[in-house]
């Protein structure tokens, strides 16, 4: 029996999904990651194995309890049907490093961020999300950032969740990512 375009499809479709998904895997495990939020360009990121510095962009996990249970509530992190390395299955954030250990952090009047004394335009906490709930009040207090902790947000998203919100973030379990192909 002669075979058509269609029984074609057919044999080729669960190939074609079994290639798909253990590239996946594959780039997962090579180091890959995807980014298809607004807090970073979109696009495909590579772990790089450095030390944090400033300004560098990096994947970490909520810590923050009482911003895990919202995440979770909201979906703002999403999650992974294949399991997740952070709490509450909530899926990494990717942010970029705007304080670091012995950096000395402010809280302006008008509620914006600044470090060593420089004022991070368009960094006040909102206090609404983009549907309109309220979202709790922001754990980020003014002071010296401590020993093994880093202050993370994504401006270029004005309404990012990230440490204006839930405040500092363990250094340690950074990981810096550079981009390998932007798509946005």
């Amino acid at each position: 029996m002669k075979k058509t375009g269609r029984d074609l499809a057919r044999l080729m479709l669960p190939s074609l999904v079994v290639t798909v998904v253990l590239l996946g895997v594959g780039m997962y495990a090579g180091g890959y990651r995807l980014n298809i939020t607004p807090s970073l360009p979109r696009g495909v990121y590579q772990l790089i194995g450095v030390e944090p510095k400033l300004g560098d962009t990096v994947l970490f996990c909520l810590e923050s309890a009482p911003f895990v249970s919202v995440s979770q509530e909201r979906g703002y992190l999403g999650g992974s049907r294949w399991g997740s390395p952070c709490p509450g299955g909530l899926l990494p954030l990717g942010k970029q490093l705007y304080a670091l250990p012995g950096d000395n952090i402010g809280i302006e009047a008008d509620g914006s961020i600044s470090i060593n004394g420089r004022v991070i335009a368009g960094s006040a906490a909102r206090r609404r999300d983009s549907r309109g709930r309220p979202i709790p009040a922001p754990l980020l207090q003014a002071g010296i950032v401590p020993p093994g902790r880093a202050l993370a947000l994504a401006l270029r998203n004005p309404g990012s969740f990230d440490g204006r919100y839930f405040g500092l973030t363990s250094l340690a379990g950074m990981q810096v990512v550079r981009p390998v192909w932007i798509f946005e």
